[in-house]
């Protein structure tokens, strides 16, 4: 099922400037895929958190009951929050909303593309 609705969840940070870049990549991708729905959510010490953020897109036209809401966690990799936390948020989710499908994407820092990526732009920085 493709997904018509891809959230990008980033841990948070109590300075919103830290927001930017996952703003950046959310336009970015709005732009690519004009046809989803791109939220972001937080963790933590920003809004909207999770649970908000779907009950954002739940109240948008383009998020119809059995849409596949698709999850990727904007962390380097798996830690406590994604490995307790995000399936604790997740099955309260489902159980709220049963007629939804979710999906948990791996997180972005474990894409062999985005390691690639990060390895090309620390070497881009070595003389």
């Amino acid at each position: 099922m493709a997904a018509d609705v891809i959230i990008l969840f980033a841990h948070g940070a109590r300075d919103p400037e830290w927001a930017r870049p996952v703003e950046a990549v959310a336009e970015r991708l709005r732009q690519r895929f004009p046809n989803r729905l791109i939220q972001v959510a937080f963790l933590e010490f920003m809004k909207p958190t999770l649970p908000e953020a779907i009950e954002r897109v739940l109240d948008e036209a383009a998020c119809q009951p059995g849409a596949c809401i698709q999850i990727l966690p904007f962390f380097i990799a798996q830690g406590g929050h994604l490995r307790k936390e995000l399936p604790e948020m997740l099955g309260a989710l489902r159980a709220q909303y049963p007629e939804q499908a979710f999906a948990l994407l791996p997180p972005l820092g474990e894409l062999p593309a985005v390691q690639e990526a990060m390895t090309e732009a620390i070497a881009s920085l070595i003389p």
